[in-house]
């Protein structure tokens, strides 16, 4: 908190989340209102989250690419605009179901958009050190919002009617848009010229592919939401036609969730400190699967709000040791691309998995749904064992120990493919472990934007290997140079260990040439004998 920009967007996106809140509880409880199909119902968790799996992977790679404040002013100032023009339609009472759908798409899309520049300023604005603090911290200020937020929905639903609670969210972004407003971002001049938008998409999806420690996070999550997601979808349809709550008992039942998380963000901390972060993950998914059998089974308020307020512990127990995970096993030149391929699969998961929980609750009622949830949570859990998250972050802050390429005739910076070769000389005892090492390396260079890696052995000459990598072009080979990491590094001095040569490995670059497909011309027939 002592970092005065991270401190001011604290306070400003409390209040915003709040207002977020507040319109989640309106929305759906305005819902219930104009239909009585479930299916419609639980379509409102869908469209908060469809967009993410929609839009996820360009808005990281937006995020990577442009300027991060620029982008965060533009999708501010959309949610605040869908927001007015939702309490518009209400207060003028034209609002219809499918309407009530297309502007929470709306405001789906803005955070969508918003989520993964929101998440990737933090290493900007605090110190390496505390960027752990700084995400405990977010979650807190989230699930503050959680805590407040749906009670006061619900109290305004209660009294003033819905079209309320849309302006008060409307309003709410506004100081968010202050604060991104005045912060004067220390952009550094960059010698290359950004990535192309679809090129960036490629990269950061072939980056998240050859990372093992964040895909396991991403299949953690997804495992976790498919199941999870079900007590969000259906605490709606629970809370007005099995329990018979008003709008302000509604607000109070998410309520207690916030509380939970809340609590959760206070031990967390301490359970960090005692417990590896699987064991964390595995309390969580049991508790909150507990909490969903209690909204299937329980029927008297005062017995189903505590258990609330585990699902919640249990909620941010589970939430924030992902996030964490997420923003430390990528590197900081894909770290938005990283953040939303994780929420693709999160929030796009919570989309397809909630639409899916309402068709189950059509056919089979509300109570059976949530049982099978929560046997669902279990199950995946046994599952996921199978994928524990690495517990040992590497380091992944740049290393800059490329040396740049040695050329006489410079490439275009669109020339490509690029072939580069490095030529080993390696005793052939020890070329099996050779071959283990550099399959570790040949990962991390498909990880930095490598189309194919390989490597060969010359077999006139056993000591003889050649690594080769390829990239797209000449510009996208000379990006790989400021992306390696430190522990890059440390691997690459791993394969060089074995080098036996006088001289290091000798590196190559090879810029493809278009040969023609045309046959050539013969020269013009001149006469003669």
């Amino acid at each position: 908190m002592r970092h005065q920009v991270f401190r001011a967007l604290w306070i400003a996106g409390i209040v915003s989340n709040i207002g977020t809140w507040m319109q989640n509880v309106g929305g759906a409880w305005y819902m219930t209102l104009l239909t009585t199909s479930p299916v419609l119902v639980a379509l409102m968790q869908s469209a908060t989250s469809l967009p993410v799996f929609l839009v996820g992977l360009p808005a990281g790679a937006l995020a990577d690419i442009v300027d991060r404040r620029r982008l965060l002013l533009f999708t501010q100032a959309w949610m605040l605009l869908v927001a007015a023009v939702l309490a518009a339609v209400s207060f003028l009472g034209v609002i219809t179901p499918w309407s009530l759908l297309g502007l929470t798409f709306a405001l789906g899309l803005g955070s969508a958009m918003n989520m993964p520049a929101w998440q990737a300023i933090t290493p900007e604005i605090v110190a390496r050190e505390d960027l752990p603090s700084a995400v405990t911290l977010s979650s807190v200020s989230f699930n503050i919002a959680r805590a407040v937020g749906p009670a006061l929905g619900g109290v305004i639903v209660a009294t003033a009617g819905p079209a309320w609670v849309f302006l008060l969210n409307a309003l709410s972004f506004v100081g968010v848009i202050i604060v991104i407003y005045r912060w004067r971002r220390d952009t550094r001049p960059q010698p290359l010229p950004p990535e192309r938008l679809l090129s960036a998409m490629r990269i950061g999806w072939r980056y998240v592919r050859y990372s093992p420690a964040l895909v396991v996070v991403i299949l953690r999550a997804g495992v976790f939401i498919s199941f999870g997601s079900a007590l969000w979808a259906l605490a709606p349809l629970v809370a007005r036609h099995d329990l018979g709550l008003t709008p302000s008992g509604y607000g109070t039942l998410l309520g207690c969730l916030g509380v939970g998380a809340l609590i959760g963000a206070a031990v967390l901390p301490i359970l960090r400190a005692r417990f590896s972060v699987n064991a964390v993950l595995g309390a969580g998914t049991l508790m909150f699967g507990a909490a969903t059998l209690s909204l299937a089974l329980l029927r008297e308020p005062l017995l189903l709000w505590p258990m609330m307020v585990v699902g919640g512990l249990a909620w941010i127990s589970v939430m924030s040791s992902l996030n964490v995970a997420a923003l430390t096993s990528a590197s900081g030149w894909v770290q938005a691309r990283s953040i939303a391929m994780y929420m693709l699969v999160f929030q796009g998961g919570m989309a397809l998995a909630s639409a899916m929980w309402g068709g189950v609750s059509a056919r089979l009622g509300n109570p059976t749904a949530l049982c099978i949830a929560a046997a669902g949570l279990v199950l995946g859990l046994v599952v996921a064992r199978r994928w524990p998250v690495s517990t040992v972050a590497a380091d992944l802050s740049p290393s800059m120990h490329w040396n740049e390429p040695a050329v006489v005739l410079a490439p275009k910076p669109d020339d490509g493919p690029v072939l580069v070769m490095i030529e080993y000389l390696i005793d052939p005892q020890r070329a099996a472990d050779f071959v283990t090492v550099m399959e570790a390396l040949r990962r991390q260079r498909r990880r930095d934007g490598a189309l194919r890696a390989g490597l060969w052995r010359d077999p006139a000459d056993p000591r003889r290997f050649v690594e080769t990598f390829v990239t797209e072009s000449w510009i996208e080979h000379l990006r790989q140079h400021a992306r390696v990491t430190v522990a890059d590094r440390q691997a690459q001095e791993a394969a060089y260990a074995f080098h036996v040569g006088a001289e290091p490995p000798k590196v190559s670059h090879f810029v493809a040439e278009r040969i023609s497909a045309k046959p050539p011309v013969p020269p013009p027939y001149q006469g003669g004998g």
